[in-house]
């Protein structure tokens, strides 16, 4: 099974594709950056498009998102939120199975700690994947995370990983 993984945002959207039958091998990941001087709808339609693209590509069967978490700054949570809705949105609109978790189901799913650091995530992520390097840049690695987490808690994938 395909499964995308997406760190949201809406100056950079991590995402990353797991296929889960072979191994568990990394297919793809990166980011989708908007131009920072652009103004919000077009940052949206900018990751619409980019993320229609994607799904063209490699055609995920399930697609797994993280959940905001609080912001200090309601501003950015704001356009992060609305980015966000674009992701689900167009998750459901290309692919119908998605599904959501919290930055501590992340944690937990891939260190066995839901506070682990930022750190650790990397390393984890780099060693279940058995990739060389921890992926870079850290959006990318996040949503490989997210991809992982989706695996280790829907046990009908058969992700057993850990």
């Amino acid at each position: 099974m395909r499964v995308l993984g997406i760190d949201p945002g809406y100056a950079i959207v991590g995402y990353g594709i797991i296929e889960t039958s072979e191994n568990n091998k990394v297919i793809d990941y990166g980011v989708i950056e908007t131009p920072k001087e652009d103004p919000l709808p077009i940052r949206l339609q900018h990751i619409d498009e980019a993320l229609r693209v994607i799904f063209e590509t490699y055609r995920p069967e399930e697609v797994a998102i993280e959940e905001l978490f609080y912001f200090k700054n309601q501003k950015t949570v704001i356009q992060v939120a609305q980015a966000r809705g674009v992701i689900v949105l167009a998750s459901q609109k290309y692919c119908g199975r998605t599904f959501e978790y919290t930055p501590i189901q992340i944690k937990q799913a891939l260190t066995g700690n839901g506070h682990a650091e930022k750190r650790q995530m990397q390393y984890m992520v780099k060693n279940i994947l058995g990739l060389k390097d921890i992926p870079r840049p850290d959006d990318a690695a996040d949503a490989l995370a997210v991809a992982i987490c989706h695996g280790q808690i829907n046990p009908r994938l058969n992700f057993n990983m850990m």
